[in-house]
This record gives C-alpha cells, structure tokens and sequence, in this order.
C-alpha cells in the first residue's frame, strides 16, 4: 500500500483481512509510534465502527499495562489508529521462537491480571484476549493489553447465535458463553476464560482445543475438558495447571470471581518459586471474591431433570420418537430447564448435519 499517511513508515509489524499495523515516526520528530490503518481504500462500516469503538475506549484508559491510544487520524479515505510504541512484540511472535521459563510465565500472568482488574472495575470487558493482543518488551519485560476493537463497556451483555464463521472475538480463545450457545450472559469473568486458554498455550505450547471444523472447536469449548497442563507437562507445578483449570472451567461461577483473587494467587505461585524454589500445592481462589453483585446463571436442583431430558434427546438420536411434556406452575423455571438443555443438543445435531 502506497504511504497515504503523512508518518515515516520504518517497517510492517502486521498485516490483517482489515488493517495494516505500521511501526512509524512523525517527520519532525525521532518518536515511534504503532498506527494500525484500515487496509481498504473505502471500508466498510463495520471495520470503521470497531476501529472507532477501539479508540474511544482505550483513549479514556489509564494502565501501566495497557497500550495508549494516542489519536485517530484520517488519510484521505482512510482512518488510522496511532498507538503508542513503547519496544514490544506480540506474544504469539514470542511464542513462536522460544519457550518461557516459569518466572517469566508467572510475571506476564500477573501483569495481564492486573490489566484485566483495572479494566473490569472499569466496566469493560476486553473479549478478545489472546497472544497476539498481549505485547512484550523483551527487554524491560513490561507487558501490555491492546486491542479493544470488541471490547464493551458493560459489566454484561447477551451474544447471539451466529454462524460460528462470523462469531464475534477468536474462536479458539473465546469462554462457552461468547459463543452465544450458552443459554448465559457474558460478563467479565469471559476475560477469565480467554486468559486461561492463553495461559494454557504458553504453558504447554499447544491449545486445549485444535479443529478445522468451527462448531468442534465450540463443542470443545462447552463440553468437552481439555487436559490438564501438569500432565502434558511434569515439569509445570500442578497448583500453577489447577489455576488455569480454574480459569477455564465451563460456567463462570467456577471460574475465579474477580481479578484479586486470581493475582493473589499467581503472587502466592512466584514468591513460592523465588524463595523456596518450588511451589506447593493449594487449593486455587482461596482469597477470591465476588467483585460485582451478579445473580448466578448456573441451573441448580434440576440435576434429574435435565438428565431425563437429554437421555430421551440420545434415545431419539437412534432412531425412536418420542414426546416429552414440561408442566408446572407458571415462573418455577420450564423455560430455563428447557433452554439448559439446548446447549449440547444444538451443537451436537449440527456437528452430526456435517458429518
């Protein structure tokens, strides 16, 4: 692409379906600057709509450890993001050349959880947590959150059910209920969820959940439990496996409930390490709290039922017929006994249309 924009352009740091990342200078002055521009000459409304969205959000932000957004710029049709550089790389780049050893791990971890407590205080929720959002000064080791092109500025919201395709985030990293096949409202413990499955990668170098096929890759995300990173791994400590674990559990209220209990934690995991060499085991989410009022989404008491139901959904999966009646008064929960049911179902009928 012809330079339309006024900067130096030193070189390319990334290139999208949507926009190119630039590592830039003003003319006048030796200051770098990140400005990621909308690669079409005329884009369409949804790629400037999230590329505002991003600069309004991160303008007002504040945080050691999240990316500064400077200025949204135009270029003759084109509309750019100028971000500060303060010598990182993604990483998913970093990944992709060399393992990190526990403390550097423990360090990253607990800088993102600090991100993560300033956001969700804040009433936002990143929803696109994922290595190549997270970048690193190799040098100085100081880790930043960018990327805030979905992020909301609301304590929840309701995802709809969409062609996996077109779902809203990175599907390999995104909780159950980002998928909108949940029956559940995302809130900021989905944030948890994501960082868990990146925590997860850069522990055992591999994702809990790897398909081709999109509706798998959600299946996985809502049923299935991916194997704990300890036993890939001996060498990882099982309480540092069991809080990833905790991170990525399925409902949220397994998940840790706010940002604190998670970094006390993950501080217990590298003082532990600094001093005695070793980390002992301990139950995850000890000094975790609730950091905001939420009503519980998760169905309890109806254990027997739900089971009921989805056994007649596997019986008829064979080949029989069979009609089912949920009776009761009005306002005791059919609907939500219903709907907790649809979760697997759904995924599961269209995974067997494909095959």
């Amino acid at each position: 692409m012809p330079n339309h924009t006024g900067y130096h352009i030193n070189s390319i740091l990334h290139e999208g379906i949507q926009t190119i990342i630039y590592q830039t200078q003003t003319p006048k002055t030796p200051q770098r600057f990140i400005l990621k521009v909308l690669k079409n000459e005329y884009p369409t409304l949804e790629a400037f709509t999230r590329l505002k969205n991003e600069y309004q959000i991160q303008q007002n932000l504040d945080h050691p450890n999240i990316v500064k957004a400077i200025s949204l710029e135009t270029f003759e049709n084109r509309v750019g993001l100028l971000l500060e550089d303060f010598g990182g790389k993604s990483l998913a780049q970093i990944l992709q050349n060399e393992s990190l050893n526990l403390i550097n791990y423990l360090n990253i971890a607990i800088q993102l959880t600090k991100a993560l407590d300033y956001l969700h205080k804040n009433q936002i929720i990143h929803k696109d947590i994922k290595p190549s959002n997270i970048i690193i000064n190799p040098e100085t080791g100081i880790v930043k959150l960018t990327d805030f092109g979905i992020a909301s500025c609301l304590n929840k919201e309701n995802p709809q059910f969409t062609n996996p395709n077109s779902v809203e985030g990175t599907l390999a990293y995104m909780s159950p209920e980002q998928t909108g096949r949940m029956n559940r409202i995302l809130d900021y413990r989905s944030d948890f969820y994501s960082l868990g499955v990146s925590l997860y990668e850069m522990l055992t170098e591999q994702m809990p959940f790897f398909s081709q096929d999109p509706l798998e890759i959600v299946y996985n995300h809502i049923a299935v439990q991916p194997k704990k990173p300890h036993l890939i791994n001996s060498e990882i400590p099982s309480a540092v496996s069991e809080i990833v674990m905790k991170l990525m559990a399925k409902n949220a209220e397994d998940r840790y409930q706010s940002a604190t209990g998670l970094l006390a934690d993950l501080e217990l995991c590298l003082s532990q390490l600094k001093t005695k060499g070793e980390i002992t085991d301990f139950v995850p989410g000890r000094l975790d709290i609730l950091s905001q009022l939420l009503i519980p989404q998760k169905l309890y008491g109806r254990e027997q039922q739900v089971n009921e139901l989805l056994a007649a959904f596997e019986r008829v999966n064979c080949g029989t017929s069979e009609m089912m009646l949920v009776s009761g008064y009005s306002g005791i929960g059919k609907s939500a006994l219903v709907n907790e049911v649809n979760k697997p179902k759904m995924i599961y009928t269209q995974l067997c249309k494909q095959d």
